[in-house]
């Protein structure tokens, strides 16, 4: 179970930042500086701080149901029910580190209706690997991609660092993949994808198919599709309309699983080079929660029978109160 958030005022009278926000991320946190609390309408710039002070002034605790970094993003999700998702992402502008906090509303008002580039995924040209058993393979001719053929033990198009696989995409059409649900086969197979960093399953049809099929019923190809998608979560099934699409998405997912590999190993340890968060201080004092109207009667009644004056509306008296805390067992 991760720690608390805290958030702290920044006790450097000079800085534009005037918050600290510890992070609970590895063994003792991080620590950053930061313009606000929380993104509410715009991503905030934050800034590495030197260390938290053993003395912070806490201005919110904020319980903190899961934490973990994905390349150059910190994942933080709170346990309140608004306002609960959000994420550091660590980039450079200008040659130097930047880190802003945003949360999903405003990553998008950063970003107001941008289209994703129809070119290089990501940027780049990719290398795709493409079994050597694949039949009728995809070309990948209309984008940005030169394709080698190579034996591979799961899936049939991939991406690799030398000899290892950093992802890898099995293809199927809606007849191949309701004849391996069926037989069992797909069990093996997605066992053998979800070794991999990242793996996905994708299907030259939409999901509609499976219930128009001749040679099987839709509702036990859709039954076998659900349970294997429930036993391994991690690769995902996904239906496109055609073979062309397929070979889009293929080409898409493929760049974003390359340039979240790049990202990880450009950022492997950070969170390492930030100063320590230390030990999680101890919360202050809780409240003593208000008494209800019905045990504050329960209270009243008692002290009538013991020949005590108390009023029948208000405050009960704290000597009333205590006397009736201490009273013996069985005693009204």
């Amino acid at each position: 179970m991760p720690d608390d958030l805290l958030i702290a005022r920044n006790p450097e009278p000079d800085s534009s930042l005037p918050y600290l926000i510890r992070i609970p991320l590895g063994e003792d946190g991080i620590v950053v500086k930061a313009r606000e609390t929380w993104p509410r309408t715009n991503k905030i710039y934050c800034h590495r701080a030197e260390a938290w002070p053993t003395d912070a002034e806490i201005v919110e605790r904020l319980a903190v149901r899961s934490v973990g970094r994905r390349g150059a993003a910190i994942d933080l999700v709170l346990t309140r029910g608004r306002e609960s998702r959000s994420q550091f992402v660590l980039t450079r502008a200008r040659g130097r580190e930047v880190i802003f906090w945003q949360s999903a509303r405003t990553a998008k008002q950063a970003r107001p209706r941008v289209n994703l580039p129809t070119a290089r995924a990501h940027g780049q040209v990719l290398d795709i690997v493409v079994d050597v058993h694949e039949r009728y393979a995809y070309g990948f001719r209309h984008q940005q991609a030169s394709t080698r053929k190579a034996p591979l033990r799961a899936g049939d198009y991939a991406v690799a660092e030398g000899d290892e696989v950093i992802a890898a995409v099995e293809r199927k059409s809606v007849e191949d993949l309701s004849g391996t649900l069926l037989s069992g086969r797909m069990t093996y197979l997605l066992a053998d994808l979800a070794h991999l960093p990242r793996a996905a399953v994708v299907v030259e049809a939409g999901y509609s198919a499976v219930f128009k099929l001749t040679h099987a019923t839709g509702s036990s190809v859709a039954e076998a599709l659900a349970e294997a998608q429930a036993r391994f979560p991690t690769v995902p099934i996904v239906f496109c309309d055609n073979r062309s699409l397929a070979q889009e998405w293929v080409y898409r997912w493929l760049g974003a699983c390359r340039r979240e590999h790049e990202l990880a190993a450009a950022t492997a340890g950070v969170e390492d080079t930030f100063a320590p968060g230390g030990p999680l201080p101890e919360p202050a004092p809780s409240i003593p929660r208000r008494r209800s109207t019905g045990e504050e009667a329960t209270i009243r009644a008692w002290a009538r029978e013991q020949g005590l004056e108390v009023s029948a509306r208000g405050r009960v008296p704290g000597a009333i109160r205590r006397a009736w805390e201490q009273r013996e067992p069985g005693d009204g």
